[in-house]
């Protein structure tokens, strides 16, 4: 039985992670999920695999040393998902990025290092490599982080590697472009944008909606963070991608398409600071090593659409509270 500890996992991907590793391998891998259940961390996301003898759930900080070297011993993977991960509360409160990505990730690292783990992976962004007009960013490119939440995730993803050159940790750092699916914290584009139409209220659109962005369905984002535990070599890095590459006016017109809502939803709004245009990352050394995504982008949304339909006991809470405050302050509008 593999032992795994992944951080974050009451968030969107580590949640769906976890449950991508049960339904794989079912009992042949016991999971620990280390979450400090900040505002995005739900315990809701939790309640399906909560139950589970192979399952154990701490709540705590990545950045408490203390805690995270008393879980560490007997770990064969540690998959850091843990982050701050919203661009826009990066630009008003950049301090929470740098001490949880970057500082947390030390300290993931150092008890990793002490107890000889088999794996370590440190999920990364794509946003690393900043804004790109033209092609798609490859491993080996340069790191032009343009926001405070893709700065942090690029000192921790340069502070991994270094743990691999220096410490010989088995590290492996993933990019992943913009992912998509059921359980996303409704702050981010499609979550937001969803869960705002069936409630008949505006979405919110950065500048003219020209910014341009490859989507992948979060269960092919779990599979290929799986094949690389399986596949990858260490001290390597890897671009994940949908080649999905959309903008969001065409994310918000499909939505607004599929869920048959009115043109009059949207609600151009002013551009962030800071705002890339384009993300885009070149796949090929991952898909060499034989690994492509399983899922149809419009099949996919579709899938993400229906399930914020049918699930709205899941949304409705988090919009009521703190978040919407957040929004209105954000954008100026009724959300």
């Amino acid at each position: 039985m593999k032992k795994y500890l992944v951080t974050g996992g009451a968030g969107f991907i580590g949640r769906n992670f976890i449950s991508y590793l049960f339904k794989k391998y079912d009992r042949a891998v016991k999971v620990i999920n280390l979450d400090k259940l900040t505002y995005a961390g739900n315990p809701d996301n939790m309640l399906e695999f909560k139950d589970r003898p192979e399952f154990e759930f701490v709540k705590g900080d990545i950045c408490d040393a203390a805690l995270v070297e008393k879980i560490m011993p007997g770990i064969d993977i540690v998959v850091n998902f843990a982050a701050e991960s919203h661009v826009d509360r990066s630009i008003g409160s950049p301090d929470d990025f740098i001490k949880t990505d970057i500082f947390g990730a030390f300290v993931l690292l150092e008890a990793a290092r002490k107890n000889n783990v088999e794996k370590f992976i440190q999920i990364s962004t794509d946003e690393v490599y900043g804004s790109i007009i033209k092609g798609s960013f490859k491993e080996t490119d340069t790191l032009e982080p343009s926001s405070p939440y893709s700065a942090s995730k690029a000192g921790a993803d340069r502070l991994a590697y270094s743990y691999f050159v220096t410490f010989q940790l088995p590290v492996i750092i993933t990019r992943c472009s913009n992912n998509f699916g059921p359980f996303q914290y409704p702050e981010k584009l499609i979550s937001l944008f969803v869960t705002n139409a069936i409630e008949n209220k505006t979405l919110p659109i950065y500048g003219k909606g020209e910014n341009v962005r490859d989507w992948i369905y979060v269960l092919d984002h779990c599979d290929a963070i799986d094949f690389l535990i399986q596949a990858g070599e260490n001290g390597q890095i890897y671009n994940i991608g949908g080649g999905n590459e959309r903008t969001n006016l065409e994310i918000t017109d499909l939505i607004l398409e599929t869920l048959n809502k009115p043109a009059g939803l949207k609600k151009y709004v002013g551009d962030r600071p800071g705002h890339d245009f384009r993300y885009s990352v070149d796949t090929e050394k991952l898909r060499r090593l034989g690994w492509t995504p399983k899922h149809e982008f419009t099949e996919a949304m579709e899938e993400t659409i229906e399930w914020y339909n049918q699930n709205s006991w899941w949304w409705k809470k988090i919009k009521s509270g703190d978040f919407l405050k957040y929004y209105k302050q954000q954008y100026q509008t009724e959300l």
